[in-house]
Protein backbone atom coordinates (compact mmCIF):
# COMPACT_ATOMS: atom_id res chain seq x y z
CA UNK A 1 0.00 0.00 0.00
CA UNK A 2 1.14 3.43 -0.75
CA UNK A 3 1.59 5.93 1.42
CA UNK A 4 0.65 9.72 0.21
CA UNK A 5 0.95 13.14 1.73
CA UNK A 6 -2.47 14.18 2.29
CA UNK A 7 -3.32 17.96 3.10
CA UNK A 8 -3.69 18.72 6.25
CA UNK A 9 -6.70 20.63 7.69
CA UNK A 10 -6.07 24.51 8.84
CA UNK A 11 -6.19 24.66 12.64
CA UNK A 12 -6.93 27.85 14.36
CA UNK A 13 -3.76 29.71 14.07
CA UNK A 14 -4.56 29.74 10.55
CA UNK A 15 -8.03 31.14 10.84
CA UNK A 16 -8.91 34.86 10.70
CA UNK A 17 -10.78 35.06 13.76
CA UNK A 18 -14.22 36.86 13.66
CA UNK A 19 -17.79 37.44 15.02
CA UNK A 20 -18.46 34.04 13.84
CA UNK A 21 -16.05 32.34 15.45
CA UNK A 22 -16.67 33.73 19.04
CA UNK A 23 -20.19 32.88 18.73
CA UNK A 24 -19.88 29.35 17.67
CA UNK A 25 -17.96 28.61 20.61
CA UNK A 26 -20.45 30.93 22.99
CA UNK A 27 -23.14 29.11 21.59
CA UNK A 28 -21.54 25.40 22.84
CA UNK A 29 -20.00 26.93 26.01
CA UNK A 30 -23.52 28.57 26.82
CA UNK A 31 -25.26 24.79 25.97
CA UNK A 32 -23.21 23.47 28.22
CA UNK A 33 -23.39 26.26 30.98
CA UNK A 34 -27.13 26.20 30.58
CA UNK A 35 -27.39 21.97 31.08
CA UNK A 36 -25.03 23.12 34.06
CA UNK A 37 -27.12 25.62 35.60
CA UNK A 38 -30.19 23.73 35.42
CA UNK A 39 -28.90 21.91 38.74
CA UNK A 40 -29.58 25.50 40.56
CA UNK A 41 -33.50 24.86 38.83
CA UNK A 42 -33.75 21.17 40.60
CA UNK A 43 -31.88 23.08 43.87
CA UNK A 44 -34.49 25.62 44.02
CA UNK A 45 -37.40 23.03 43.54
CA UNK A 46 -36.21 20.54 46.08
CA UNK A 47 -35.75 23.43 48.54
CA UNK A 48 -39.27 24.11 47.82
CA UNK A 49 -40.19 20.72 48.29
CA UNK A 50 -38.43 19.98 52.12
CA UNK A 51 -39.39 23.04 53.36
CA UNK A 52 -38.79 26.27 54.48
CA UNK A 53 -35.61 25.95 56.28
CA UNK A 54 -33.95 25.06 53.11
CA UNK A 55 -35.51 27.26 51.20
CA UNK A 56 -34.13 30.25 53.39
CA UNK A 57 -31.16 28.39 52.62
CA UNK A 58 -31.34 28.44 49.02
CA UNK A 59 -32.50 32.45 48.95
CA UNK A 60 -29.95 33.78 50.94
CA UNK A 61 -26.81 31.91 48.84
CA UNK A 62 -29.37 33.70 45.53
CA UNK A 63 -29.52 37.01 47.00
CA UNK A 64 -25.41 37.44 48.03
CA UNK A 65 -23.22 38.61 45.70
CA UNK A 66 -21.97 35.42 44.45
CA UNK A 67 -25.61 34.04 43.84
CA UNK A 68 -26.63 37.44 41.45
CA UNK A 69 -23.65 36.46 39.58
CA UNK A 70 -24.41 32.97 39.15
CA UNK A 71 -28.01 34.34 38.30
CA UNK A 72 -26.59 37.02 35.81
CA UNK A 73 -24.18 34.43 33.88
CA UNK A 74 -26.85 31.71 34.09
CA UNK A 75 -29.88 34.51 31.96
CA UNK A 76 -26.96 35.79 29.54
CA UNK A 77 -26.45 32.35 28.62
CA UNK A 78 -29.90 31.87 28.43
CA UNK A 79 -30.57 35.09 25.88
CA UNK A 80 -27.42 34.51 24.11
CA UNK A 81 -27.87 30.59 23.05
CA UNK A 82 -31.89 31.82 22.54
CA UNK A 83 -30.58 34.63 20.02
CA UNK A 84 -28.25 32.60 18.28
CA UNK A 85 -30.24 29.53 18.11
CA UNK A 86 -32.82 31.26 16.35
CA UNK A 87 -30.39 32.65 13.50
CA UNK A 88 -29.45 28.94 13.40
CA UNK A 89 -33.24 27.99 12.98
CA UNK A 90 -32.64 31.11 9.64
CA UNK A 91 -29.62 29.28 8.40
CA UNK A 92 -31.27 26.03 8.77
CA UNK A 93 -33.44 27.15 5.86
CA UNK A 94 -30.60 28.62 4.01
CA UNK A 95 -31.38 31.92 5.03
CA UNK A 96 -28.49 34.78 5.92
CA UNK A 97 -25.27 32.50 5.30
CA UNK A 98 -23.36 35.55 3.08
CA UNK A 99 -20.59 37.52 4.82
CA UNK A 100 -22.47 40.55 5.11
CA UNK A 101 -25.71 39.27 6.82
CA UNK A 102 -23.66 36.88 9.06
CA UNK A 103 -21.81 39.92 10.41
CA UNK A 104 -24.34 41.87 10.78
CA UNK A 105 -26.35 39.00 12.86
CA UNK A 106 -23.12 38.50 14.88
CA UNK A 107 -23.86 42.06 16.08
CA UNK A 108 -27.71 41.66 16.40
CA UNK A 109 -27.53 38.73 18.53
CA UNK A 110 -25.35 40.33 20.91
CA UNK A 111 -27.42 43.13 21.08
CA UNK A 112 -30.29 40.97 21.78
CA UNK A 113 -28.80 39.06 24.56
CA UNK A 114 -27.73 42.61 26.22
CA UNK A 115 -31.06 43.35 25.63
CA UNK A 116 -32.96 40.36 26.68
CA UNK A 117 -30.79 40.46 29.79
CA UNK A 118 -31.25 43.63 30.92
CA UNK A 119 -34.80 43.29 30.23
CA UNK A 120 -35.36 39.83 32.61
CA UNK A 121 -33.60 41.30 35.19
CA UNK A 122 -35.35 44.64 35.40
CA UNK A 123 -38.96 42.69 35.03
CA UNK A 124 -37.58 40.73 38.19
CA UNK A 125 -36.93 43.40 40.20
CA UNK A 126 -40.12 45.10 39.33
CA UNK A 127 -38.30 47.66 37.57
CA UNK A 128 -40.15 47.36 34.60
CA UNK A 129 -44.32 46.41 34.83
CA UNK A 130 -46.57 45.43 32.35
CA UNK A 131 -44.25 44.12 29.44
Amino acid sequence: MAITKRPTSPHLQIYKWGGHMLLSILHRATGVALGAGTLLLVWWLVALATGPDDYALFQTYMRSIVGKIVLLGFTAALMLHLCNGIRHLFWDKGLGLDVETTQRTNILVFLGMIILTLLSWAIGYGLVQGV
